[in-house]
């Protein structure tokens, strides 16, 4: 997978309030395997792109 442009990466903040999730459901979802993490050890981002598909769901 590559990975998305630096643009498009969120930190886990900012990922919670996009989808409107609390932080820990993020960490959980890339536990889950749910969303990809990309970063550095220190500083999770994730890619806003794949967290608005998350959003809207199955069937949406």
């Amino acid at each position: 997978m590559t990975r998305p442009p630096r643009h498009r990466r969120v930190p886990t903040k900012v990922a919670a309030l996009a989808v409107g999730v609390p932080e820990a459901t993020i960490r959980q979802w890339v536990r889950r395997g749910k969303l990809t993490r990309y970063g550095t050890p220190g500083r999770a981002e994730f890619d806003i792109g794949e967290l608005t598909e998350i959003a809207r769901g199955p069937g949406r």
